[in-house]
């Protein structure tokens, strides 16, 4: 996905290849699990801030591989079974949630003035799978890299608080690893902060809540159909993100294939490894930049949206699940 690129600000001003060491070290940590994925994500954000992002070019790139990779060999640690029996129990809560999440969007983005584009972009990224359901939707509706980096903006500030509340909040209500899971994939934006959110959460947790996040991103389709009708584009192209069916072969092979049992934890690890190198390459956006170009509508409209289908979904899992 692209974004609109600003000049850096940050704070000291070193030789470019110092900022390349620095950015190197960082992700070694990664690579040797020194670091824990929220600890990457506050890393990216200390780094871009202070010294600023040697690599700015290459990180959205990078960031789209990586998460895509990284969610394809955790399908290696996945059973299938287990998974279509969470992806059955999540369902009726995805429906709800998603539309229920784009109509109050709609709503909101009017009542606060929000530039529509911008508007929908954040309500589909809440709605559905965050950076993802952006990059998908942005071409339907035809938006400008202003209109969408300010909504990925939104969408990766709200990810990075979320990876740091969400397990807090899970604790403190003493969530089952189940309920956690569940409650993660309905209302956390991006796959990255689910499964990294997850992942420190528990490893039922996790299985559940990258299945069913997964499976929610499938909606990208029918709301891009769907979008494509509002705002009359016809002609316009829709993403279809073929990674989830490599994430369903490699949940297959895992479960149907028993050969797989001898490279099927190497395949996890290093796919951990990934989405913590993920998060921290998702910090290294969030300069000051990305916070003043966003806005106080749009972020004000992202917040009330996240607040709202984290409530919904907490409730509906504690009370009618």
């Amino acid at each position: 996905m692209k974004t609109k690129q600003q000049t850096s600000v940050h704070f000291f001003e070193i030789n470019p290849y110092t900022q390349q060491a620095i950015f190197a070290f960082i992700i070694v940590l990664c690579l040797f699990s020194i670091i824990s994925p929220p600890l990457a994500l506050l890393l990216g954000v200390i780094l871009v801030n202070v010294f600023g992002n040697p690599f700015e070019k290459f990180n959205a790139t990078a960031i789209t591989f990586l998460l895509q990779f990284s969610v394809v060999g955790l399908g290696f640690g996945m059973n299938a079974t287990a998974a279509l029996s969470a992806g059955k129990e999540g369902f009726l809560l995805t429906v709800l949630s998603i539309f229920s999440t784009l109509l109050l969007g709609t709503f909101l983005g009017k009542a606060f003035k929000t530039e529509k584009k911008t508007s929908h972009l954040i309500s589909c990224g809440t709605a559905i799978c965050g950076g993802s359901a952006i990059a998908a939707i942005a071409p339907v509706i035809k938006s400008n890299e202003n209109q969408t980096s300010i909504a990925l903006g939104v969408i990766f500030i709200l990810n990075s608080v979320a990876l740091f509340v969400f397990p807090f909040i899970g604790h403190q209500l003493d969530l089952s690893q189940k309920d956690f899971g569940l409650w993660c994939a309905i209302a956390i934006h991006d796959t990255s902060s689910v499964v990294g959110a997850a992942n420190k959460y528990g490893t039922e947790a996790l299985q559940i809540a990258t299945t069913v996040k997964l499976a929610r991103a499938l909606w990208i389709i029918p709301i891009s159909l769907l979008t494509a009708v509002l705002f009359k584009n016809k002609n316009s192209k829709i993403k279809i993100p073929y990674f989830i069916g490599l994430f369903i072969l490699a949940m297959l092979f895992n479960t149907y294939v028993p050969q797989t049992a001898v490279i099927a934890p190497h395949i996890v690890s290093i796919a951990k490894i990934g989405l913590t190198i993920t998060l921290f390459l998702i910090g290294a956006t969030l300069s000051v930049n990305t916070l003043k170009s966003v806005g106080a509508k749009p972020l004000l409209q992202g917040v009330v949206l996240w607040i709202f289908i984290a409530v919904l979904g907490l409730v509906s899992i504690l009370f009618f699940h």
